[in-house]
């Protein structure tokens, strides 16, 4: 695989999770509570927990605060120790970016 693509499947795979995550519903404290075990729903379907649809504009501001994030930590690597991870960074945010300006 080349090296331009690890670097997209790189960024796209972390902002991939983050959308995930930002679709989860949190569950709230008294949902986790008070249900007998004899009581649990079972059977196919009864483990999936609902999610919240993502608007084109929430995914957008997932991508560019996933952007961001790694300009800000490329940012803070300034030793030349860390040149290499920083160019990563810069390259996984400009994937982010490019994204952004087709969609």
């Amino acid at each position: 695989m080349r090296a331009r693509d690890k670097v997209a499947v790189s960024a796209l795979r972390s902002t991939l999770g983050a959308l995930d995550n930002a679709e989860a519903v949190p569950v709230g404290e008294t949902e986790l509570r008070g249900v007998a075990l004899e009581l649990s729903p079972v059977g196919a379907g009864t483990t999936e927990a609902s999610r919240r649809e993502l608007s084109e504009r929430d995914v957008e501001d997932v991508v560019r605060a996933e952007a961001a994030e790694r300009l800000e930590a490329a940012a803070r690597l300034t030793t030349s120790a860390h040149a290499d991870r920083a160019a990563r960074l810069r390259a996984e945010a400009a994937v982010l970016l490019r994204f952004l300006e087709h969609h």
